[in-house]
């Protein structure tokens, strides 16, 4: 309830600014819509909405002003939506409202090839496609909340990302024919928010991964890399995995009180980061990965793990040569 109580002001707000200027407004709260939300609080999704009030109101020539982040569960309670929550609920409401497109207003002018706070020469990029948007939110870039992006997609709701102090062009992200095959790389994206963890010694035989996984699953903590190497004697093998540095604690006791395996030692490091390069581009140019792996030991950065898909490369290396490595992955990819 406090943390959905700043939505509710400015929704207020905006809707006495309108009136003031002699615009017909109503601000609703997600309550009075409702905006119905499942899942649990900090991370809910919206299911559905009750369109009819708000549809009445539009055609008698009013605007209405809709609080994001948050939304009432079946039972009555408040939920909010979790971090930039705000988009998602714009991309349920053209979805639901039947809108011809999605605009996201922000404090930069559009998406771009890295954090511009951090790396003066990033650029703004025109178009992107949902895939290249999806990969470059989910991987640390915060400028869209990747299951907004992941809502836009699946209706193909075009969305338009905008400054809200500028009249600047923003960027525009939509479907397969926005993609640019002529860039490999269309962005670099970091995190800083990742552990590693290893099991050395791990005897090697079926089904001891999923004895190591399913519990960490069971208690809602995400594994994202995930590297196996077999001893010489291929009786054992060392198991190295990456989860998000909040979990860390939680994972290691989880690991601790696992009967079902046994292992020599384990180890862990809090202090890594994950860089990835995003472009659809990546699956018809050669040598992307040798130019990134190449560059990054031209700086004498160590990877210590590697995770691979169609249109995304990504490597942890540790947290002190984050920026070192976003600002020359950033140039050689001709990104500057």
């Amino acid at each position: 309830v406090l943390l959905s109580s700043g939505e509710q002001v400015s929704s207020s707000l905006l809707a006495g600014a309108l009136i003031e200027l002699g615009v017909k407004a109503k601000s609703w709260l997600n309550w009075q819509i409702p905006i119905l939300t499942e899942g649990e609080n900090l991370n809910a999704r919206i299911i559905n909405m009750n369109t009819s009030k708000i549809d009445k109101f539009l055609l008698d020539k009013g605007v209405a002003i809709i609080p994001g982040f948050q939304g009432v569960s079946k039972n009555g309670d408040v939920t909010t939506i979790g971090r930039g929550g705000s988009d998602a609920t714009a991309v349920a409401i053209a979805k639901l409202f039947e809108a011809d497109a999605c605009e996201i207003y922000t404090d930069v002018d559009g998406v771009f090839s890295t954090d511009p706070n951090k790396i003066p020469m990033a650029k703004k990029i025109d178009k992107i496609s949902y895939d290249e948007m999806l990969e470059l939110s989910s991987l640390g870039a915060k400028v869209m909340q990747s299951s907004a992006v992941q809502t836009a997609m699946m209706y193909n709701i075009p969305l338009e990302v905008k400054s809200t102090f500028t009249n600047r062009k923003g960027t525009k992200i939509f479907s397969q024919e926005s993609i640019d095959y002529t860039k490999s790389v269309t962005g670099v994206a970091y995190s800083k928010d990742d552990a590693k963890i290893t099991l050395i010694g791990v005897e090697d035989r079926p089904g001891v991964a999923s004895n190591i996984f399913e519990p960490l699953s069971k208690n809602q903590i995400n594994v994202d890399m995930v590297i196996q190497n077999i001893s010489s004697d291929q009786k054992t093998t060392d198991i190295t995995f990456t989860i998000k540095r909040d979990d860390l604690l939680k994972a290691l006791e989880i690991i601790k009180n696992n009967k079902s395996i046994r292992y020599e030692n384990l180890t862990h490091n809090d202090k890594v980061s994950k860089i990835s390069i995003v472009g659809a581009g990546m699956v018809s140019t050669p040598g992307v990965t040798y130019r990134m792996f190449k560059s990054l030991a031209e700086e004498k950065i160590n990877i210590l793990a590697i995770s691979t898909s169609e249109i995304k490369l990504s490597v942890i290396i540790s947290e002190n040569d984050t920026l070192k490595a976003v600002k020359k992955l950033h140039s050689i990819f001709d990104l500057d």
